[in-house]
């Protein structure tokens, strides 16, 4: 099992890093229809060619291939007898060669590189315990020009959902147009300040126009993206109707005086994949593992 996972990861690992998912290349063929900028047109064009290439060339879709994070769905029946983080950090170690990707992980002073996307805490494992006879691994690299733009924001807890609103949209206006858009944007409403960036960043894994399961927080990403879209930002900053393909919101409850609000973008290379494995060995690839 040990073995066969760490291939496995490095094949996910690839499929992230090489191919778009379905929806995000869907999203982003119909944005290329979409459009009226013949600037904003051109540069969707670009992306499509780029994504086709990538996979032709089983290449990288973009330079930056990121910090490679780990969302993992664990089973409460799943059982194994090794230890999941080397699995991950030796696969990330060989997924670097073999593919190769760009060594991009330095000690966050002395900036010395691993020279394997490995290094503390990093790949980052995001665990998440549920019922079942599974392991579900969701591999997302994400890269630094939309990373640097998270921002956390700890409101009052008597402002209103204008106000929240507000903050989203001011934060698009001004950033978004330098992180490689069309992408999405993520938040994460409630919790603590650590939960709510985490919620942010777990919003961004849903697949494209999938709501949230609560009316109110599914209304309210169909309004944000309707009025993000309406800003002009356009394809890569430079103008037109497309400048996210999606909002996703997670909430969760929060103390009765806190109200944090977390938001992540993900650039138009919106890359993930999953797949589930099962105490048997069998291996399900899934495109939603939301």
């Amino acid at each position: 099992m040990k073995e066969k996972l760490e291939n496995h990861l490095i094949n996910l690992i690839k499929k992230a890093e090489v191919t778009l998912p379905k929806d995000v290349f869907k999203a982003l063929k119909k944005a290329y229809k979409k459009e009226n900028s013949p600037l904003g047109k051109a540069q969707l064009k670009i992306m499509i060619e780029n994504v086709k290439l990538a996979e032709k060339l089983e290449a990288p879709i973009c330079q930056d291939t990121g910090v490679i994070n780990f969302f993992i769905k664990f089973g409460s029946k799943f059982k194994i007898d090794f230890n999941i983080k080397e699995v991950v950090f030796k696969a990330v170690r060989k997924a670097t060669e073999e593919i190769p990707l760009r060594p991009s992980i330095v000690h966050p002073l002395t900036r010395i590189n691993s020279s394997d996307n490995t290094g503390r805490l990093i790949p980052f494992i995001y665990l998440e315990q549920v019922e079942g006879d599974f392991m579900e691994v969701t591999v997302s690299p994400k890269g630094a020009g939309s990373e640097n733009l998270s921002i956390l924001k700890i409101f009052n807890p008597n402002d209103d959902v204008e106000v929240i609103k507000k903050f989203i949209l001011n934060f698009a206006a001004e950033k978004i147009g330098k992180a490689c858009p069309p992408g999405r944007i993520g938040v994460g409403i409630g919790g603590t300040a650590d939960l709510a960036q985490f919620l942010s960043k777990k919003a961004l894994l849903r697949a494209i126009g999938k709501r949230n399961e609560d009316n109110e927080i599914a209304k309210l990403e169909e309004n944000l993206l309707n009025l993000i879209n309406k800003l002009g930002i356009g394809p890569m900053g430079l103008g037109g109707e497309i400048s996210v393909f999606d909002v996703g919101i997670e909430y969760a409850s929060c103390h009765t005086a806190s109200l944090p609000v977390g938001i992540s973008f993900q650039c138009w290379v919106d890359r993930r994949a999953s797949l589930k494995i099962y105490s048997n060995g069998e291996v399900e690839e899934l495109e939603d593992s939301s």
